[in-house]
């Protein structure tokens, strides 16, 4: 496993360039007058192009090998961060993510790097270090995040400076560390393959142990993602939350994801099985979610407008379009109350994906397993494409409350749909 020490922290390090600026994006959007749909727009924009130039760089990986592949893609994430760092003016963060997008090939492309330098018998434990530098990565870039904007004064500029620094980092180390791992006499010789066709993804759907599981995995996504890309839109809003206290917010959300994927979920499993850690992470994510919603207009003690609107027009170069609470009436009930409304959230949020991936791996043969996971992830690439847009048109449109109500009784629907559809296959195993 030494050989992919270095995939392991070049992936880490690139990843805390992007979770550095997770937490920041809305209110530097926001700071720019964008609106809340806009807000919405600017986070699908990532998704949409990685969907767009993570094929098109995975190819080229087969074609010309995996080091100038990732070292391209590192490159242009290098670009997008510094341009972001660079903005003045919303359309230039728009470019910023489309150019990090589609350079977004990293994650695919050190898997692929995993593949080559695994037996089978290994892979998975491989595959599993990318899963483990996503948890560091959530936990500690809100953290780095909440330093920078400390030791700047809020200026948004210096954490966008700062994941650029990652991804230069994160791009020398795959230039003088990474070894190639693809053969030259094995480049160009794997078959393309084709993007998964609609027809493919209905006919999937359609299979008759696990069409539910997918449209599941789509819902939940669509959902918690939506809630992940506006949630320091909705604090900003309601609680008046500034970029430090929103990227303490996520350093929560991170602590309770790496517990629960690096513990929890092992002990339900064994004990409990995926159909109940399902219903469990259906529930939960329900809570979060309506929690969220009825968070109480209660500023924090230290909340005052004038500083906050003084931090977000810093540089702006129009006028505010998100509306801040109103001075007085401050107090710690609208902080415990988010802070106790993410448990359940990032619970159910962390626990459903690779539940249901599971689940559907023990419904399906053997054969079947690799296409019905690639059908997942592009369900779960489309969810997180399309939840920002259509949760950020519900904000706009209905408040700020709307994505989250809305998201949490829909969620009620669909575990009233789980008891029914999902199925025990097999009596799980007690330690």
């Amino acid at each position: 496993m030494s050989r992919l020490l270095p995939v392991f922290v070049i992936v880490l390090v690139d990843l805390l360039g992007l979770t550095i600026i997770v937490p920041l994006l809305p209110l530097y959007a926001a700071s720019f007058g964008a609106n809340p749909f806009m807000v919405g727009l600017l986070g699908a924009t990532y998704p949409i192009m990685q969907t767009i130039g993570a094929p098109i760089l995975g190819r080229l990986s087969d074609q010309f090998g995996r080091k100038p592949v990732l070292i391209v893609s590192q490159i242009g994430t290098f670009i997008g961060f510094v341009l972001m760092g660079l903005a003045n003016a919303l359309p230039l963060l728009f470019v910023a993510r489309v150019i990090d997008g589609l350079s977004g090939a990293n994650i695919a492309t050190a898997q692929a790097v995993i593949t080559d330098n695994t037996t089978e018998e290994h892979r998975t434990q491989g595959l599993a270090l990318i899963g483990a530098a996503f948890g560091i990565g959530f936990t500690i870039g809100p953290a780095v995040a909440f330093a920078a904007l400390s030791l700047s004064g809020n200026n948004y500029q210096a954490p966008a400076f700062l994941a650029a620094a990652c991804s230069l980092l994160s791009l020398l180390l795959t230039i003088f560390w990474l070894k190639e791992s693809l053969p030259a006499e094995l480049r160009g010789r794997v078959k393309r393959q084709h993007a998964l066709s609609p027809q493919g993804l209905i006919s999937a759907l359609r299979h008759p142990l696990v069409g539910f599981l997918l449209a599941l995995m789509f819902a939940q996504q669509f959902i918690f993602g939506g809630m992940e890309q506006l949630l320091s839109l909705f604090t900003l809003n309601r609680l008046g939350f500034d970029a430090r206290a929103n990227a303490l917010l996520f350093v929560f959300i991170g602590l309770i994801t790496v517990a629960m994927l690096g513990g929890v979920i092992r002990v339900w499993s064994r004990r409990y099985g995926d159909r109940w850690i399902i219903l469990v992470g259906l529930a939960t994510l329900t809570v979060g979610m309506l929690m969220t919603a009825l968070t109480p207009r209660v500023p924090p003690p230290w909340y005052s407008r004038a500083a906050l609107l003084a931090e977000l027009q810093r540089s702006a170069t129009a006028p505010l379009n998100v509306a801040l609470p109103p001075d007085g009436g401050n107090g710690w009930l609208g902080v415990i109350w988010i802070f106790a409304a993410m448990i359940p959230a990032s619970i159910g949020g962390s626990v459903l994906a690779p539940t249901i991936n599971s689940a559907i791996t023990k419904r399906i043969e053997a054969t079947e397993v690799g296409g019905m996971l690639g059908v997942s992830a592009a369900l779960v690439s489309a969810a997180n494409a399309l939840a920002p847009l259509v949760g950020g048109a519900l904000y706009q449109t209905f408040g700020e409350a709307a994505p989250f109500l809305i998201g949490g009784f829909v969620l009620i629907g669909l575990f009233a749909l789980a008891t029914r559809e999902i199925s025990m296959p097999a009596v799980p195993s007690t330690p």
